[in-house]
C-alpha cells in the first residue's frame, strides 16, 4: 500500500543544517536592522584571493567551459588534485582515483551512498560535523556516536571505538582537524586508529578539509599515509573552501579506490553532472597556486582563536580548550544549565544548550551553535573566522551576560 504522506519519510526525517539556520537567523536579523554577532557558520570573512578569481574570469570568457564536462571533473583538476594530495598528505594517487564534487558536503553524502548498504553501522566521534550523521541516515547506515568529552580534548580513544563497534560495523568517520572542536589527533593516535580499523577490515571516510589549519606547531596527519595497512580502503574527502576562502564556489573532492570512484561518478552523473566549470578552473588555480593566502587568514585566525578561548574560560561555569586546528571554539557550558539569566521576558534557567543558545541570542543577539546539533547538549560551538572587531563586540556582549548568571 503507498504512504499517503505528501514528503518521502527519507527526506522527512532529515534534520536541517543546525550551523546554516543559525547563520540564516542571524542574517535575517541582521537584515532586519538588528546589530547581530554571527558566531555561526564556519566561514572565512576573507575574500577569495585574487588570482583565483582572476582564472575563473579567465574562464568564463572561454568557450570551451560554457559546455557540458565530465562528470568526474576536469581533466586538468583531477590532476592537480592528485598532485597537491601527494604534496600535502603524501599520499600517492591517480588522478582516476579523484571524482571533483559540488563542495565537501556533496562528496561526504556520496562516499556514504557509495559504501553504505541498509543496516551497516558508521562509528562517529563526537562532537561530530552536523552533516556526517544526516548523509549516514539518507544512505541507508545507522551512525552510532562515541563521545569524546574535553577531558580528552575531544579525540576518541581505540578502546572507545572498539567498545563501540559490532559485527553490523562497516565504516569508521575520522575527522582532523575536527569540525566543531578544533582537536586535532597526534600522528601516534592517527596511526593507532588507522591500524584497528585495518585489522578489524573496516573502511575508513577521512574529512580533511582543515588541513592546512593548525596552530601552535600542531601538524596534520594524514590516516591514509599514517596507516597504510588500510589499503584501499580508505576515502579521502575534501575541497577549496576552508583554505583559499572559498565556500561559495562549491568545489570539493573525494579520493578512492577506481571501483568506488567509478560507482560514486555514475551516481554523480545522474545527480548534477559536472561541477561548474568556472568553479573548477577556479579550483584548479587554488590547489596548484602558493599556500600564501592561508598562511596570512592563520595570522589573523590564531589571535581570534586566542582572543575567543581566553574571554570564554573567564566565564565561570565555562571551559574551553585552546583549539588547536580548524576555526571553531568548542566551549563545555554545562557549568551554566539551570542556573538563572535575565531574560527579555523575566528571568530564565535554561535547562539545555539549545535553550541556553536561543536565550543568547535573543537577549544579546549574539548568534552561537548549540551542542545539540553535533551530538550532547552542554556545549556551544563559537567560530571565530569573523572580524576582529565583531569578534571583540560579540565576546564582550556574551561574556557579559553569561557572567550574571546565578
Amino acid at each position: 500500500m503507498p504512504s499517503t504522506g505528501r514528503i518521502s519519510e527519507r527526506i522527512a526525517a532529515i534534520a536541517e543544517s543546525a550551523t546554516l539556520a543559525v547563520d540564516a537567523k542571524a542574517k535575517a536579523l541582521k537584515a532586519a536592522g538588528r546589530p547581530v554577532i554571527g558566531f555561526g557558520a564556519g566561514e572565512p570573512d576573507f575574500p577569495t584571493p585574487a588570482y583565483i578569481v582572476d582564472a575563473a574570469v579567465e574562464a568564463a570568457r572561454n568557450p570551451r567551459f560554457h559546455r557540458y564536462s565530465p562528470a568526474a571533473g576536469l581533466p586538468e583538476l583531477k590532476k592537480a588534485i592528485a598532485e597537491k594530495t601527494l604534496r600535502d598528505s603524501g599520499y600517492a594517487v591517480d588522478p582516476a582515483q579523484v571524482l571533483v564534487t559540488n563542495g565537501g558536503k556533496q562528496a561526504v553524502y556520496e562516499a556514504f551512498a557509495t559504501l553504505l548498504n541498509p543496516g551497516d553501522e558508521v562509528l562517529l566521534p563526537a562532537p561530530y560535523w552536523t552533516t556526517y550523521p544526516e548523509a549516514i541516515r539518507l544512505a541507508g547506515g545507522i551512525p552510532v556516536e562515541v563521545f569524546a568529552g574535553p577531558e580528552q580534548g575531544y579525540m576518541v580513544t581505540v578502546e572507545q571505538l572498539e567498545a563501540a563497534r559490532t559485527e553490523k560495523t562497516k565504516l569508521l568517520l575520522f575527522c582532523s582537524p575536527s569540525n566543531p572542536t578544533g582537536a586535532v589527533y597526534p600522528a601516534e593516535q592517527v596511526a593507532a586508529i588507522g591500524r584497528w580499523a585495518a585489522e578489524n577490515g573496516l573502511w575508513v571516510v577521512t574529512d580533511e578539509i582543515y588541513e592546512h589549519l593548525t596552530y601552535d606547531s600542531v601538524e596534520f596527519t594524514s590516516i591514509a599515509t599514517a596507516a597504510p595497512e588500510l589499503g584501499d580502503k580508505v576515502v579521502v574527502l575534501n575541497g577549496v573552501a576552508k583554505t583559499y576562502a572559498m565556500t561559495g564556489w562549491r568545489v570539493g573532492w573525494m579520493i578512492a579506490a577506481p571501483d568506488v570512484i567509478k560507482a560514486a561518478t555514475n551516481l554523480q552523473s545522474h545527480l548534477s553532472s559536472n561541477v561548474a566549470n568556472v568553479s573548477q578552473m577556479a579550483a584548479l588555480a587554488a590547489v596548484s597556486g602558493p599556500l600564501t593566502a592561508v598562511e596570512e587568514m592563520k595570522t589573523a585566525f590564531d589571535r581570534r582563536r586566542r582572543a575567543m578561548v581566553a574571554a570564554l574560560n573567564s566565564i565561570d561555569g565555562v571551559e574551553c580548550p585552546m583549539p588547536q586546528g580548524a576555526f571553531y571554539a568548542y566551549a563545555d557550558v554545562r557549568g551554566l544549565l539551570g542556573r538563572e539569566f535575565p531574560g527579555v521576558n523575566g528571568p530564565a534557567r535554561p535547562q539545555t544548550s539549545a535553550e541556553l543558545a536561543a536565550l543568547i541570542l535573543e537577549t544579546v543577539e549574539v548568534a552561537v551553535v548549540p551542542g545539540e546539533a553535533f551530538g550532547p547538549s552542554g556545549y556551544l560551538r563559537l567560530s571565530y573566522a569573523l572580524g576582529d572587531e565583531d569578534l571583540a563586540e560579540g565576546m564582550s556582549r556574551l561574556t557579559e551576560f553569561l557572567g550574571r548568571a546565578s
